[in-house]
Order: C-alpha cells, then sequence, then structure tokens
C-alpha cells in the first residue's frame, strides 16, 4: 500500500506506517494543480487542515481508497465525493480533547490573574503590582457550554481548582454530569449564576451567534468569557461593547470569526487575551492524533473495519439500493423527534415491520441516531460515531424486527424518550426519492418530510386554524402546505403540520403559541 503524508505529521506516526510495511511519501505545501498530478499513484492520502481534498483532487485519484485526517474536523475533504467514489475517510476524534481543555483552563487563569498584561508591564520596565490585583479561582462559579469531550475534561480540571461548575448541554444527562460533580441547568441559569463562561460547543447553524448581545446581558456583571472551540459562536461586535461598556471584566480568545483576525479591534483591548488558534498545539495532541490516523492506515491495509470512519460504510448495491430511503428517512425522524422533545434523550427503539426487516437496518437504525443528535452536535456525528456517542450519553437504543407489516409492504416505527415528554413515528417508502411520515404519535399525517415544516398542537374548536394565518399572513410568511392530524372525533387535541414558504422567527413562534388554542409550536427544516 503506498501513502501519501500532504500535511505535516510526527515522525512517529510515519515510522508506524513503515514498519507495518506501508510505502510512506511525504510532500507537505503541494499546490492543488501538484496534487492532482501525483495523486493517482497513492492508495492513501493523509492530511491536516492545510490540504484542501477537493472533488477535482478525489476525481483524479484513480487508486486512492483511504484518507485520514489527522484530527477532528473534515471540513477540507470533500466527503460526498469521496463516498460516491468509495473512499474511506477517517478522522482522529478526541486527540486533542485534554490539549484544548488545558489551554481554556490556561486563558481562565490568565484572564482572572491578568498574567499577560503583568508580563508584557515588567518587561516594559515597570513595576505595577497595585494594577494587576486578580481575583481567585477557588469559590468561583464556572459555567460549561456544551459538555462534549473538551467541556468534561475542562469541568474536571476546574472541580480540582475547587470551583463550583454548572454545565449547560441539552444532549446530556444528569447522570453524566454527576460523575464529576457538574449541575445541568438551562442555559439561561448558566448564564446568571457564573462568574465564568466557558465554549465548548460545535460550529452548527444553531451555535453561530450563540454569544450575543443579549446573552451577554445575562451574563453577571464582571463575568469572563473564555471561547477555545470555534470563531463565529461568539458575536465579536457584541462581545466587544461588552467588554468596553463594563459589562464583562475581560475575555480569552484562542478562535475568531476571520482567521487571522486581522484589524479586529478586540486585539487592541487591555482586557482580552488572545492566541492564534492553539487549542490543538501540543506535541501530544499532535503526536495522539497522528498516530490514531496512522493506526486506520495499518488497520485499512490489513482489510479490519475503520474505527472512525466519517462516511458511509460500502454495501452491497442491491442492499444499498433498498435502504438507502429508508435511512433518508430514518435522519428526518430523529430530526423532527430531537426537535419536538428539545431535551436530554434517554430512550430510542427502532422497529421494522415487513420487507424492510430482511434487510441490513443498521443503517438505518444508526441513520435515526445521527439526525436525532446532529442538531446539537453538527459534523462531528455520522453514521460511525452516532452509536458511541448515543451510548456516552446513556441512551438506551433498542431494536426489534416483524416480518408481517399490516398496510404496507414495509414500515419504520422510530420511539424517542425524553426527561418528560417522548415521540412516536411511522413512515415508509414507495421509491428511491418518495419517503414518507404516516404517523406523529396517534395522529395519522402522510407527508413527504422535505422544507419548512411548523409542528404544533392545539385545541379542536372554531378559529383557530385562522388566527394561525393571520398572524403568517401579518409577518408575511406564506403557507404553502397545511395537514391535520385528527384523532377522535370534535374537540381534543389535534396535531396542525405547516409547509411554509419562509423561515418563521423565534418572535413568530413565540405569538403563535399566545394564540387563543395553540399548546405549542416547532419550526424545523427538513
Amino acid at each position: 500500500m503506498k501513502v501519501l503524508v500532504s500535511d505535516p505529521i510526527p515522525d512517529e506516526a510515519i515510522a508506524m506506517m513503515k514498519n507495518a510495511g506501508i510505502d510512506v511519501d511525504v510532500m507537505t505545501s503541494l499546490s492543488q494543480e501538484d496534487l492532482i498530478k501525483v495523486i493517482p499513484d497513492y492508495d492513501g492520502l493523509i492530511v491536516r487542515s492545510g490540504t484542501k481534498v477537493t472533488a477535482e483532487v478525489i476525481e483524479a485519484a484513480k487508486n486512492l481508497r483511504i484518507i485520514g485526517r489527522a484530527g477532528a474536523g473534515v471540513d477540507n475533504i470533500d466527503i460526498k465525493k469521496a463516498t460516491e467514489k468509495g473512499i474511506v475517510v477517517v478522522n482522529a476524534p478526541g486527540g486533542n480533547s485534554v490539549s484544548t481543555a488545558e489551554l481554556a483552563i490556561a486563558m481562565i487563569f490568565a484572564v482572572a490573574r491578568k498574567i499577560p498584561q503583568a508580563d508584557r508591564s515588567v518587561k516594559e520596565g515597570k513595576w505595577e503590582r497595585k494594577k494587576f490585583i486578580g481575583t481567585e479561582l477557588r469559590g468561583k462559579t464556572l459555567g460549561v457550554i456544551g459538555l462534549g469531550r473538551v467541556g468534561y475534561e475542562v469541568a474536571k480540571r476546574a472541580k480540582m481548582l475547587e470551583m463550583h461548575v454548572l454545565a449547560y448541554d441539552p444532549y446530556i444527562s444528569e447522570e453524566k454530569a454527576k460523575e464529576i460533580g457538574v449541575e445541568i441547568l438551562p442555559f439561561e441559569d448558566v448564564l446568571r449564576k457564573s462568574d465564568f463562561i466557558t465554549i465548548h460547543v460545535p460550529k452548527t447553524k444553531e451555535t453561530v451567534g450563540m454569544f450575543s448581545k443579549r446573552e451577554f446581558e445575562l451574563m453577571k456583571d464582571g463575568a469572563y468569557i473564555i471561547n477555545c472551540a470555534r470563531g463565529g459562536i461568539v458575536d465579536e461586535k457584541a462581545l466587544y461593547e461588552s467588554l468596553i461598556n463594563g459589562k464583562l471584566a475581560g475575555a480569552g480568545l484562542d478562535v475568531y470569526e476571520n482567521e487571522p483576525p486581522g484589524d479586529n479591534p478586540l486585539l487592541k483591548l487591555d482586557n482580552v487575551v488572545t492566541t492564534p488558534h492553539i487549542g490543538a498545539s501540543t506535541k501530544e495532541a499532535q503526536i495522539s492524533v497522528g498516530l490514531t490516523i496512522a493506526g486506520e492506515i495499518i488497520n485499512f491495509s490489513k482489510g479490519l473495519p475503520a474505527r472512525n470512519a466519517v462516511n458511509l460504510p460500502s454495501l452491497e448495491p442491491t442492499a444499498y439500493e433498498k435502504i438507502m430511503p429508508y435511512m433518508l428517512l430514518a435522519e428526518k425522524m430523529g430530526r423532527i423527534a430531537s426537535a419536538r422533545l428539545g431535551n436530554v434523550i434517554k430512550a430510542v427503539r427502532i422497529t421494522y415491520k415487513g420487507e424492510i426487516s430482511g434487510y441490513e437496518t443498521d443503517y438505518i437504525t444508526r441513520s435515526f441516531l445521527m439526525g436525532l443528535l446532529g442538531e446539537i452536535l453538527g459534523s462531528n456525528i455520522n453514521l460511525v460515531s452516532c452509536v458511541p456517542v448515543a451510548r456516552e450519553r446513556k441512551i438506551r437504543i433498542e431494536e426489534s424486527k416483524s416480518e408481517t407489516s399490516e398496510y404496507y409492504s414495509s414500515i419504520l416505527e422510530v420511539y424517542a424518550e425524553g426527561d418528560e415528554k417522548s415521540i412516536t413515528l411511522e413512515g415508509t417508502c414507495f421509491g428511491k426519492d418518495d419517503y414518507r411520515i404516516l404517523k406523529i404519535d396517534r395522529y395519522k399525517v402522510d407527508f413527504i418530510p422535505k422544507g419548512n415544516y411548523i409542528i404544533s398542537l392545539h385545541e379542536d374548536k372554531p378559529g383557530v386554524i385562522g388566527r394561525v394565518g393571520t398572524l403568517f399572513g401579518e409577518n408575511n410568511i406564506n403557507i404553502a402546505g397545511m395537514i391535520v392530524g385528527r384523532h377522535g372525533g370534535k374537540g381534543g387535541i389535534q396535531l396542525m403540520l405547516l409547509l411554509v414558504d419562509d423561515v418563521p422567527s423565534k418572535d413568530v413562534l413565540e405569538q403563535m403559541v399566545k394564540l387563543d388554542g395553540i399548546i405549542d409550536a416547532t419550526y424545523i427544516e427538513l
């Protein structure tokens, strides 16, 4: 097997592959044109963030069978194109968790004790002891936003510093948090009660701008904020205003909306500690991710399955054709369940009825979990990672099969249970692109889950639907379709599905819930 390493990785990782009989060439800083010229000769490619593995590169890679990313993020790899070409893409999740966590802790110390400012003052020949009065961490409250791998490591270290640790993570159970003495609270409560806030969530459409003017106003006067996660999660303009008006005492930033940050005004503030995106930049972390990818390449060369594949494992063409529509359906069901429950998921039960029960259904189960967890964890969730992540969050997963199906040749039934609510969905497929949800809880619906939907429960009485239509008209939101899932006769609680051409704002949804007869309303893009 012949492997090209196009970004620097540790010598130990290269030696490990060579000792296993793999032919390794190291050619770093290749241009796209040069990479396209040389890639046809290789069976494997190892990159970090520097090399862009575009569709053009993959198209030219006639012999390529595996791409290894020495790190967690795979934004620089065209995953879809690689999957189409049957190329396995692997990464090294978790290898830099400790290094990033330690940087976050270092940032907390730096802003609390004004270490960079004091260092600069002494080097300028000054002796300003009174100017650098800091604050102790012992007894202070740390709010951890996102209790995944990195957040978990931060929380453990903060507890050893005798800090009280709060956390917000809608997908982490209290049981998991209690293992290290962390208290799970709603997002706004964590903001109000914390002296320090540290961010450890992935960058998704939900987390972009997660911290803006409103969130800073909710925080304690004189609080500090640390971001070693991803740029864009913090609104930098709002952060700047909160720092200069004295609302916040300081900030520690390793990541920025634009990198490098250029003439960012935050860099000019004396109460902001900055580093150049070095969360994973430790010798240990680099060795860890390098050895992980080397191990993946070696296992692949021996015909063993990849442990950290981020794209779809191979399937027989006939099986793939049959189950793919159900995989798409299951992923949509998972997203609906996640949106409707909106809290910790405790249990999942998936039932296959009819013809589909005779196929390899593990991929369908994984698709449901991917949809269920993907909205909060973004690109960190895929068909491989979703199962261990679900288990890590103490989610019980059950799967059952029945060869009989009463009304359709195949039925997929999914059930998800949260802290206080649960949801059941049923669906089927009539062809490659015709997958439908037939039932939500006790309500019959029959719709194709594509587009912008609002799912709502309402009292079955005159005028309710009309009031919703009026509200949406006043806000220039066009209703393209409507389904009312009625259960029983007149009266009671019914379900309404609205297909809308325009995305409703949070304010519009709040107004909708306040309408007479409306019980709840959830928006989801399917």
